[in-house]
């Protein structure tokens, strides 16, 4: 079993930045954040491989969110640059069982219990 601890959510004004961090307990896998907005469904944000070297973002969060794994530590994080408010949402992650990561969150069996991000105008 694995469990997912997440921290680093607050709020911030659009234009600024946040780190959030999930801490793992158990087996290593591919990890990823999503994210729901009120009324909304959940939508990925960004996956990493086991290993680290591989990752994909979401169109929307390409070139301004970061997505890192710290394998030692067991724990991924997600640095978010240039936040819009449109980014405002409960920040999910996620990890294996699978070795492949995917953009798919029915892929994932681990879930943490969720950060809120709220951005101002």
């Amino acid at each position: 079993q694995v469990q997912l601890v997440e921290s680093g959510g607050g709020l911030v004004q659009a234009g600024g930045s946040l780190r959030l961090s999930c801490a793992a307990s158990g087996s290593s896998y591919p990890m990823a954040w999503f994210r729901q907005a009120p009324g909304k469904e959940r939508e990925f944000v960004a996956y990493v491989s086991q290993s680290g070297r591989v990752t994909n973002y979401a169109d929307s969060v390409k070139g301004r969110f970061t997505i890192s794994k710290d394998n030692a530590k067991n724990t991924v994080y997600l640095e978010m640059n240039s936040l819009k408010p449109e980014a405002t949402a409960v920040y999910y992650c996620a990890a294996g069982p699978r070795v492949v990561p995917s953009c798919q969150d029915t892929i994932y069996s681990y879930w943490g219990q969720g950060t809120q991000v709220t951005v101002s105008t």
